[in-house]
This record gives C-alpha cells, sequence and structure tokens, in this order.
C-alpha cells in the first residue's frame, strides 16, 4: 500500500513539516510506505514562472495575511471549481489595510491557482497513491481540500485523510462533514489514530461497505457504510512524552536546494521537546487559542530530546533550530542548554519562554546559542497583563527585554491590544516612556486581538465577547452554511473592547517610530565598583555619557536591576523617601527607568554582548564588539505560520 503524505501551500518553504515528519515515522515503524511532497516548495517554483513573485510576496501569504484570509482565499475558486470576481473580497482586504498591490496579486493568484491545482494532482497520480494525507495548519486548508476534491474525481479510490491544527475538535468534524471527498479526519495526536487507520485500510477491513474497528480509534471522523459522518470522541489522555516521536526529514533538504525558495531563506529544523503549557494549565492566557483540547505539559526527558536534536543537526548538516515547544521545560535550564554550552556545537535555536525569566536564564539561552526567544511579552500595562491572565508585570516584561539583549538574546513580540476591562490610561502611561525602551527589541507592530477558538475569551463569552460570530473571510472562502462556518472557523470576531481607534493609532504609530529609531538607539552600562559609566544614543535624549558615583546612586541603580517601588527602594538602601523620589524623578526624565503602578526597573543594557563606544574627550565612536546573532526585531508575529507550523498540536497529520 502506497501513502502520499502532502505539505501544501501556505506552509513556510524554508522548514519542513514537523507533523508529516513524526507521521512518517509513525507510518514507517508500523511497516507502511511512506512519501512526502512538498507541494508548497513546488508551488514556489511553478509561480515565478508565472507571474513576478518573490520572497516578499511569500512571506505576505506565509506570515502576515493570516488574519485576512488571503492565503485561504487564493485557492477558493479552485476549491469550488469557479473563480470568484474577487470584489467582495478585495474590499475585505482594503478594509483591513493590505495594499493595492497586494489586493491585485491575490486576485491574480486566485485565477492561476486551479493551474497548480491540477499540477500537483497530475505529479500524485503518477505515484498512484492508496492514501494521500494532508497535513492543514494555518492557511493551507483551501489548497489541501483543492487537491483532494480533484485527486478524488480523478482517482475515486484513493482514500483521502485529513488532519492538523485546523482539524482541531469542532473544525476536523465540520471539515469532515462539508468536504465529502475527505474519507477521514484525524482530531488530535497522531502517532496512535494515523497508524492504525493506515493498518485498517491495508488490511481491508475498511472498505466502500466496510468500517471494522474506526470506532475504536480516538478522535477519527469516518463514514458508515450508508455514508452517514461519524466523529469517534477524542481522547482526553495526552500522549506520553516518550511516545513522541522524532521526525523523519529524509528528502526535504534536498528538494528545498533544488528550489528557487533556496535563494529566498536558509534552511532551519523543526525539533519538538513539549506539548501543551505548563502556565496554561494553571493560567489560561485569555486570549491564546494554542494546544486545542490537550493543554497537559508533557516533555521529553532531557536526555532523549538533546540527543533528538544533535541527531538532527548530524543527519541533516543544519545547525539553525526552531524549538516548536509553546513554552520551554524549566529543567532544560540545568541540563539541555547547559550541555549544549559545554559542547562544541554551534547551534542556533529559537524557543518559546514565559517572561519572567530572570537574568541567569537568559544568559543560560544565549550561552546554549538561543539566538531569538518569544516571551509571549504582549503588553506593558500590568492592569492589562492581569486582565490577560499572564502572571507577569510590566516592569518584568521590560526586564526581560533588557535581560535579554545583555545576554545577546534577540526577541521577538507584539503589542497586543482590545482587551475588555483595559482603560486609555493603560496605553497613554506607557506611551511617554516608549522612546525610553528604543534600545530595546521593540514589537514587530500593534494589533488588536482576534477571538481564537479554544481561548477563554471562546469558551466564556462572559468574559466580555458575548456577540461573536465568525471571522468575515470565511464566508468569501468557503462558501458553507452558517452552522458550518461557525464550526469550522478558528478566528472569530466580535464587537471591539478596551481603547479605541484613534488611542490604538496612536500606538500604532509610537511602535513603528520605536522600530525605525531602534537601529541606531543604544542604552549601555559598565559597572566600575566606583562608579557606573552609561552610555546613550536614543534620539529622545540629548545625554550622550553619564557617571554615577554617589553611594545613593550607586546603589539605586543596582537595586533597580528588579522592579522595585519607592518605599522599598528607600527602606533596602536607608535613604531618605525624598532623596530616592528625586533621583526616580531626575531617571525617568533621562529615560533611565521605566515605571508602571508604583514600580520602577532600569532600562541600560551591559556592555558586554553590544556595540561597544569607544569614550574620548569630545567623540563617541560605536565599534563592534560581540555582535549578536540575532534576526530583525520582530522577525515573528502571532499571526504568522513562520515559526509555528505545528504548534496547536503537532503531529495530528
Amino acid at each position: 500500500m502506497r501513502t502520499v503524505l502532502v505539505h501544501m501551500p501556505w506552509a513556510a518553504v524554508h522548514v519542513p513539516s514537523l507533523a508529516l515528519g513524526i507521521l512518517r515515522t509513525a507510518a514507517q515503524r508500523r511497516g507502511h510506505e511512506v512519501t512526502v511532497r512538498y507541494a508548497n516548495l513546488d508551488f514556489a517554483d511553478w509561480v515565478v514562472g508565472e507571474i513576478e513573485f518573490g520572497r516578499s510576496e511569500l512571506q505576505f501569504y506565509t506570515e502576515s495575511s493570516y488574519f485576512l484570509g488571503a492565503g485561504d482565499w487564493v485557492f477558493a475558486g479552485a476549491l469550488h471549481g469557479m473563480p470568484a470576481d474577487g470584489e467582495s473580497f478585495a474590499r475585505l482586504l482594503a478594509d483591513a489595510g493590505a495594499s493595492p498591490a497586494r489586493i491585485e496579486l491575490t486576485r491574480a493568484l486566485h485565477r492561476i491557482a486551479p493551474r497548480f491545482v491540477d499540477r500537483v494532482v497530475a505529479d500524485l497520480l503518477d505515484l498512484d497513491p492508496d492514501v494521500v494525507g494532508f497535513t492543514t495548519t494555518f492557511q493551507q486548508n483551501t489548497a489541501s481540500l483543492a487537491v483532494a476534491r480533484l485527486l478524488k474525481e480523478r482517482l475515486p479510490g484513493v482514500r483521502i485523510v485529513f488532519g492538523g491544527a485546523n482539524c482541531e475538535g469542532p473544525q476536523g468534524v465540520a471539515l469532515h462533514r462539508a468536504f465529502g471527498f475527505v474519507d477521514f479526519v484525524v482530531r488530535g495526536e497522531g502517532e496512535r489514530t494515523f497508524p492504525a487507520l493506515l493498518d485498517a485500510i491495508d488490511q481491508g477491513t475498511v472498505g466502500s461497505d466496510r468500517t471494522e474497528g474506526l470506532s475504536d480509534l480516538p478522535g477519527l471522523c469516518w463514514r458508515a457504510a450508508d455514508g452517514t459522518p461519524v466523529a469517534n470522541p477524542a481522547t482526553e489522555i495526552p500522549l506520553p512524552p516518550e511516545e513522541i516521536l522524532p521526525p523523519t526529514y529524509d528528502g526535504f533538504f534536498e528538494r528545498m536546494g533544488a528550489s528557487v525558495a533556496a535563494s529566498w531563506h536558509a534552511p532551519t529544523l523543526l525539533v519538538e521537546g513539549a506539548r501543551g503549557c505548563w502556565w496554561g494549565e494553571k493560567h489560561h492566557c485569555t486570549f491564546c487559542g494554542l494546544n486545542g483540547s490537550l493543554m497537559q505539559f508533557r516533555s521529553k526527558s532531557p536526555d532523549a530530546f538533546l540527543a533528538e536534536l544533535l541527531d538532527l543537526a548530524r543527519r541533516h548538516r543544519v545547525l539553525d533550530f526552531v524549538v516548536v515547544d509553546n513554552i520551554i521545560d524549566m529543567r532544560y535550564f540545568d541540563t539541555v542548554l547547559r550541555a549544549l554550552a559545554e559542547s562544541d556545537h554551534d547551534l542556533r535555536l529559537h524557543f518559546e519562554v514565559k517572561s519572567n525569566l530572570r537574568r541567569h536564564h537568559f544568559q543560560a539561552l544565549g550561552d546554549a546559542g538561543a539566538a531569538q526567544v518569544q516571551p509571549g511579552i504582549e503588553n506593558l500595562s500590568s492592569h492589562v497583563l492581569r486582565l490577560m491572565d499572564k502572571g507577569v508585570s510590566g516592569c518584568q516584561n521590560v526586564r526581560s527585554l533588557r535581560d535579554a539583549q545583555s545576554s545577546g538574546v534577540s526577541v521577538s513580540w507584539n503589542y497586543l491590544f482590545g482587551f475588555p476591562g483595559e482603560l486609555d490610561g493603560d496605553y497613554t502611561s506607557v506611551l511617554g516612556q516608549l522612546p525610553a525602551l528604543h534600545h530595546l527589541d521593540p514589537p514587530a507592530g500593534s494589533m488588536r486581538i482576534c477571538i481564537e477558538r479554544f481561548s477563554p475569551y471562546f469558551d466564556r463569552p462572559e468574559l466580555g465577547f458575548p456577540d461573536r460570530r465568525p471571522a468575515a473571510q470565511y464566508r468569501e472562502i468557503y462558501r458553507l452554511p452558517d452552522d458550518d462556518l461557525a464550526d469550522l472557523a478558528y478566528l472569530f470576531t466580535a464587537p471591539p473592547r478596551g481603547i479605541g481607534a484613534d488611542l490604538a493609532a496612536t500606538l500604532g504609530a509610537a511602535v513603528e517610530r520605536w522600530r525605525a529609531e531602534h537601529p541606531h538607539s543604544r542604552l549601555t552600562y559598565h559597572d566600575f565598583g566606583d562608579r557606573i559609566m552609561l552610555i546613550n544614543s536614543r534620539p529622545a535624549y540629548d545625554w550622550t555619557v553619564l557617571d554615577l558615583t554617589t553611594p545613593a546612586e550607586l546603589g539605586l541603580f543596582r537595586a533597580l536591576d528588579q522592579p522595585r517601588g519607592a518605599a522599598a527602594l528607600a527602606r533596602r538602601l536607608r535613604i531618605g523617601p525624598a532623596a530616592v523620589a528625586a533621583l526616580l524623578e531626575r531617571w525617568t526624565d533621562a529615560g533611565l527607568v521605566f515605571h508602571d503602578e508604583g514600580k520602577y526597573v532600569q532600562l541600560a543594557v551591559e556592555a558586554e554582548n553590544q556595540v561597544l563606544m569607544r569614550v574620548r574627550p569630545g567623540v563617541v565612536d560605536e565599534t563592534s564588539a560581540a555582535a549578536r546573532p540575532a534576526e530583525p526585531p520582530g522577525a515573528e508575529r502571532r499571526d504568522t505560520a513562520r515559526w509555528e507550523e505545528d504548534r496547536r498540536g503537532a503531529a495530528a497529520g
């Protein structure tokens, strides 16, 4: 029996599919012949010969347009067998701020997409498959459905299987119900269910009038002999970490190396150490829809994870890794990270962490090769962070930005707003302080939150969004009844909450100024013991060098390594409250501290690992020292598939 697993646009082209890699391992261990087709790379090679298309255009669909649905709409005409004129969808894109060039490109791709679908189907027919499986995450749904529909027409006996994050929970049931050419949908973790389904097909217990054993496969959607859709209950027992298999990526890097995509991106490996979220088990962030129905945190043993990481690096001769875990296992700091730091490996890693990490945690990450982290900062107001149930304060988030930079680690994050209960003052109190932060990694942008399926805001309307509906693009993309759309959608809209449009625009403009000024903004310090020298090049402040020499200045600056209130500082340093207040006011004016809800934290980055500034009388000269190996600030957004291909349920097919 021949099984083909397909990875469609708009998956990122520089990383292999973790889901298909894991399922390939699981299926092959059961004796099944499995081929993986990277149709996303096929698309890149095909489309450059059809229209003007390059890296920036690809990034729009793989990284920037998820909340717009542009990538899914591109293949909607191919799915339905009838391209649309595009006028109504163009209006949606325009209302969301898409540029005229991007709108016209989307319409052009919509017109030619059926030709690519036909090409993929022809290639699959040459393989004469018995089973074709599609993994679908983010904007892979319609491209996968379009190929599946045409393939089923031309090869009626083929079994079509869908899985992935877009098939989690009710979404998978709705997809199976609405699209009759999809024979099976695997919901949830697929390491057990998918190989068992292949066994049943291979053994002949599944046919046009036979369904033996299918009812025993957790989470599987299938059809009874009379065609009635059946959805097995999903398991509530998560897969133990020892059964989370390593991926098989053989063939991907050779395929990418022969693709035009090789000139757009350097190849990167995806690796998985854990599933679920240990913070979310106790405090599910109100806006977060990740992890679907299985929030329970499980992680591979440090030895197993380290061995898998190094084995992948050796096998594929790739040093760049994205660890797809929603949150790092804290055990890994004293095990995996220490071992990497002490080894002679030169890996370059990306982790997702919690933003209350301390300086030594970031140093451990930097020493291990973590060039970039995503700490989930999201906002700098303690009040708004409490509304999110983030478990951190605004000053702690700023401390994370500072300490990560001191450790040579780049931070990616977004400034989110639109939370029920937030106040204008939560933003106006921060806006005036943003110029003081311009030397720290800026957010990729600011955005109003959407309602994500599986988030507390979705599951508990009483939290502030009782009147929600599927985002507008779903009706344009799927042309389905409202009940089906309500189950199929992942993104929902509701009347906006929190700050208004004017203040949101002010925040957006301030973030863009931060991004523009960051490349030439620095605030560093060096502690010589008897004095602390600070050096500044942020445009909002007209001083260059500042020496702290008095005992009060030295003690206060060092104490503000952590967020503290004025009264606590006075007690700690045995300095009069008036003197502390005067110093804090002066340092606020100089942009040396950030404050929120009565707490202060100093903003200067340790001079080591930074661009050192050689100071001579009347001259300040920047000289490159230990340059940080970092992506451009904010290289990752929450709405991007770049690093998050499988994060909402890895290995779900």
